[in-house]
């Protein structure tokens, strides 16, 4: 199993970094960054600071969308990474929650997320895609390689990760979930001609070592309202009872007021007052290093082949030494 580092791009850029390179000091092979730019910085920036400043880290956005930059500019920007640095980019992409609600615009549709998919790729990697009906090519790629990995959650979302992503994303940790979503992705890669086990399956949750359950739950709880404006839009696409998504994802945000995301990915949100304790404990990592362990154990099991960590809490550092001790070691060995 591989482990990531997920961070917000907050300032100081400098501070991103230098816990960057603390998780690559702990064994960590990933780092991945939010990408909404009204809410933070500019994270491609930023990575070319940590490609340079580390020295095996593959590095990329957790997630990308296809409308804030055009299909080309994400395609160059990552392929000059990949020039300057070694192939140590991938790109996380989906249909675009916070960079695009927070400027007023609407997710992505999943028809031009599919096409983004290919078009960003083929142009990464030196081939000719087809953009807003243009075919074009970037001339100078030449050994750019560019992974392309899908966050999603519905059926349909998931159907399109397993038939064209080389990764599945899923924000959750719960085993259930986990595997009702890893069936379906591979199902899916299975009817498209694929092989199933090609396609990386990323659980990402935040992870939070400590004794202290009920302040670990607190610093945490602002993942489930994060989940929970998904979960609203697949309530919204296929009705709360449809059987199309397991209940025991949809009912806990009965009690969702809105959201301001303002307090976007932050400990302390209080538009997450709605989500339970037995929601924080499912979807994310808590207690001593021991628990984190059994439960990788278990995603292992499913077929989870990277657990990247959501380190927006009080505890980075020591959540990321932990696991460089403790946790790395016990499922790397």
């Amino acid at each position: 199993m591989d482990f990531g580092l997920v961070l917000q791009t907050d300032p100081p850029a400098s501070a991103v970094v230098e816990l960057m390179r603390r998780a690559e000091r702990n064994g960590f092979g990933y780092g991945w960054t939010f990408d909404s730019a009204v809410l933070w910085q500019e994270p491609f920036v930023i990575h070319s600071q940590i490609l340079a400043r580390t020295e095996r880290l593959i590095v990329g956005p957790m997630v990308t969308n296809p409308s804030t930059r055009t299909w080309e500019v994400t395609a160059s920007t990552f392929a000059t990474l990949n020039e300057m640095y070694g192939n140590r980019t991938v790109c996380g992409i989906g249909r675009g929650d916070s960079a695009l609600r927070v400027a007023g615009r609407k997710p992505n549709t999943l028809a031009r997320l599919e096409d983004a998919i290919d078009a960003i790729r083929d142009l990464a990697e030196g081939r000719e895609a087809v953009v807003d009906g243009s075919p074009m090519r970037i001339p100078w790629i030449e050994d750019s390689r560019l992974p392309v990995w899908m966050a999603a959650y519905g059926p349909k979302a998931l159907a399109l990760a397993g038939r064209k992503a080389d990764g599945f994303i899923l924000q959750l940790a719960d085993p259930f979930l986990t595997e009702w979503m890893v069936k379906a992705v591979r199902s899916a890669a299975t009817e498209a001609g694929r092989d199933p086990d090609a396609v990386t399956i990323c659980v990402a949750a935040p992870a939070y070592v400590g004794d202290d359950i009920d302040h670990a739950r607190e610093q945490c709880r602002w993942f489930g309202g994060m989940v929970g404006n998904h979960v609203a839009d697949l309530i919204g696409r296929y009705g709360e009872h449809s059987g199309a998504v397991p209940e025991s994802l949809t009912a806990y945000i009965k009690e969702r007021q809105g959201y301001d995301y303002a307090h976007h990915g932050r400990a302390g949100n209080p538009d997450t007052a709605f989500v339970p304790d037995e929601i924080v404990d499912r979807f994310c990592l808590l207690g001593p290093a021991e628990a984190h362990i059994e439960k990788l154990e278990r995603l292992r099991e499913l077929g989870v082949g990277q657990f990247a960590v959501y380190a927006m809490h009080d505890a980075k550092e020591r959540t990321l030494d932990a696991y460089g001790e403790h946790v790395i070691p016990a499922l790397t060995g």
